[in-house]
This record gives C-alpha cells, structure tokens and sequence, in this order.
C-alpha cells in the first residue's frame, strides 16, 4: 500500500495493493491495523454506498462542530471526479480544492480529513462509490456550499448542460457565505 500526499496538508491518496490475474483481482479495502501503521488512526464507524448514472454531481457536503466526518472514499465500479475543499479556520490551503479520478480500475482511495467539504461527480456510465465515515451522520449538523460556486471555480468534468444535480444541492450556499 502507498500513500500519496496532496498539496493540501493531510488530504492523501491511497493506492491499496492490488492482487490480479486472469481470473480478476483481489484487494483489502480496508484494515484497521494496516492503515494506522501507516499513521492513518481514524476510527470508523459508518460505512455508505452511492450508486450515480453519468453526470450526478453530489455535493458540496460537509458536517459541523462535533459531528464533523473524516471519508475514506473510493469506487467500487465506474468512475468518478471527487473533490474535497479545505474548511479548516487558519489552514494555509482555507478554501482551496483537490481533486482526483477514482475508478472501479485504478483502486485508489481518497482520505478526506475532518473539516472539508466533499463531493464528486460521476464520468461513467453508471458508479458504486463506497466511503467510511469516522462520525455519524447528523441531519442538524449538516452543510454545504453549492457545486457550481464561481469562488471555487471546480471543474467537474462534465459539461453543464450534462450535470444532474438535486434540487437541495442547487440551494446550497456558496462559499462567500459559509458558515461552519
């Protein structure tokens, strides 16, 4: 397994080993023990999974205060673009992206810390994105900044006119009015 840093400080990429041959491949998605000799020690305790159709744009999410979430994301099928925005009060990245393609091929894993946004966007016909989550979820503690903010500027990948947005994402917020 290696591990990636961003130019985001603690935002990592990480590409898992990967065991192939002609009948397919097999791969650990996670171990507690390997990852935190590794120095990741977040401590999981909700696991998700989203099934998109090319186009879905999902996000920006986030939770507030103590119910804040760490996501180790990845794809199980299909491809996505997957963007995390550093929220982080006096971060020297405050309000920067990184994004990054994760597929069903390459395997690779997304570890977004507390304190950023996240969403992503689906570049396949159809995509199983699975993430781990290290707090649960909180309805109250919700918030978001709207996907197509011009401060953020992201490039989805998608054309606009392709974009599959719900409606409660088209009334999120944008960046200038953030409130965490």
């Amino acid at each position: 397994m290696q591990i990636t840093d961003t130019p985001i400080a603690d935002l990592k990429i990480i590409s898992p080993d990967v065991f192939a041959d002609k009948r397919g491949f097999f791969t650990e998605l996670y171990n507690e023990e390997r990852y935190r000799s590794l120095g990741i020690t977040n401590k999981f305790v909700q696991d998700n999974l989203s099934k998109s159709c090319y186009g879905v744009v999902r996000g920006l999410h986030f939770q507030k205060g103590s119910s804040a979430q760490a996501k180790l994301v990845q794809v199980i099928m299909g491809k996505v673009w997957d963007v995390a925005v550093d929220l982080r009060p006096g971060s020297a990245t405050y309000g920067q992206w990184y994004g990054v393609e994760l597929s069903g091929d390459n395997h690779l894993q997304y570890l977004i810390p507390r304190g950023f946004a996240h969403g992503f966007s689906v570049l396949s016909d159809t995509a199983i994105f699975s993430y781990k989550c290290d707090n649960l979820y909180d309805k109250q503690s919700e918030g978001g900044i709207v996907f197509d903010d011009p401060t953020l500027a992201i490039d989805w990948k998608i054309p606009k006119d392709k974009m599959i947005v719900s409606p409660k994402d088209m009334e999120l917020k944008p960046f200038s009015m953030l409130e965490i």
